[in-house]
């Protein structure tokens, strides 16, 4: 029996509350032996305070010593085995700006970048271009043209855009061509497996094209394909939970993502003030809210130290309009670590925080990687955290005589 199974034979209805709020790329690193991780330099008396109150821990992404993505992140967050629920960015971004995938569409996250006159990728993100600036230039590319293929071209929020295609003998399992680096070009697409030769092929097509449309621009003179994926299936939160879940996010992918497990995608938010507003005014409708704070990943990959610190304060600074909700579990945790000092997503396992009224406090009266691996839910792997959530929330029923 897998935990899907046993949560659809146990999940019971109730009326409780359960809050979780993901501030991406939580977990950090000190810069220099014997400092401070940026949430241990961070001023958090709000997570401290909860902290006493609750129990803390470890969560395990994926598995030891693996770094993951944002969508294997989120899925084991969301309960779901990222090592058996494989979703390509493409698929969550594409989802989460609203579009329909359709048996047999390839999408793909794609990325402005700037090239020297080498062709060697100066900026991966074309100075983090606004979107402004970066959604005339995404809606330029709709000008390529491929025999065969319908190409549906979005755009999506700063330096990221959506490309679908769209046609027959097309496979999702294609290598990014962007290299995760500076100084080096941009890789060629290269498939995975033979299904997928076609969308290599067209791949390669479209990024000739571009690099021609986008070749007078002074920041993003061209793109990185991303995340190839074809459409997902996954069961829904209300199947496998008896859920009414709510997603309020401000970043697409994330969106996507929770559009894909059968969340509802609520309000429009822009900033971390909307998003709590949205989560007020939302809050007889549901039974589940997840929060997204992308601004401590951000800042992480930037290598940004004190601006992550920063973004950590912030997200503390507005934790007591969520606790004034008196949700019955409120869950503090991250889809994975982003340490600024190594500018990238890390095997680090996340701090996590849960309170409720019936969890069984550690004594800890902080918040931060110190203090998580001391606590009393131990290490533990992300993808029974919602089983945690609906025990401590008392929707759960008893396995067995």
């Amino acid at each position: 029996m897998d935990i899907h199974q046993l949560t659809r034979d146990l999940h019971t209805k109730g009326d409780s509350k359960i809050v979780m709020l993901v501030a991406d790329g939580l977990g950090g690193l000190p810069m220099k032996p014997g400092g401070p991780t940026e949430l241990e330099a961070a001023r958090t008396p709000n997570m401290d305070a909860l902290a006493a109150r609750g129990i803390q821990g470890a969560s395990l992404p994926v598995a030891p010593g693996i770094a993951p993505g944002s969508g294997p992140g989120h899925l084991g967050l969301f309960g779901y085995d990222p090592l058996k629920f494989l979703i390509g960015r493409g698929a969550l971004e594409a989802t989460g700006i609203g579009l329909e995938l359709q048996d047999g569409d390839v999408a793909i996250r794609c990325n402005f970048c700037t090239l020297d006159q080498d062709g060697k990728i100066v900026d991966r993100r074309a100075g983090r271009i606004p979107t402004e600036e970066s959604a005339p230039l995404a809606k330029r590319l709709r000008q390529v043209s491929i025999p065969g293929i319908e190409i549906i071209v979005e755009p999506v929020k700063e330096h990221r855009f959506v490309v679908v295609l769209r046609g027959e003998g097309l496979g999702g399992n294609v290598r990014d061509t962007d290299p995760q680096a500076t100084g080096v070009p941009p890789l060629d697409p290269v498939a995975n497996d033979p299904d997928s030769q076609k969308t290599v092929e067209v791949a390669k097509e479209f990024l000739v094209q571009a690099r021609q449309l986008l070749a007078d621009e002074p920041k993003a003179n061209f793109h990185t394909m991303r995340g190839f994926a074809s459409k997902p299936a996954l069961p829904s939160y209300r199947e496998v939970y008896g859920l009414r879940a709510a997603a309020i996010a401000v970043y697409p992918m994330y969106k996507g993502l929770a559009r894909l497990v059968g969340m509802e995608i609520v309000g429009q938010a822009q900033t971390l003030d909307e998003q709590i507003q949205i989560l007020q005014d939302q809050w007889d409708a549901y039974d589940f809210f997840f929060l997204h704070f992308k601004y401590t990943d951000s800042t992480g990959e930037d290598g940004n130290f004190e601006a992550k610190v920063q973004r950590t304060e912030e997200l503390d600074e507005a934790i007591p309009r969520i606790s004034a909700l008196n949700p019955d579990v409120l869950i503090i945790t991250g889809d994975h670590s982003t340490p600024a000092y190594l500018k990238s997503h890390s095997w680090h396992p996340v701090p996590t925080l849960l309170v409720s009224d019936c969890c069984r406090p550690d004594g800890l009266t902080q918040f931060n990687e110190g203090t998580c691996i001391r606590g009393g839910l131990g290490h533990f792997e992300a993808k029974y955290l919602m089983c945690l959530a609906l025990a401590n929330a008392g929707r759960l029923g008893k396995f067995g005589a």
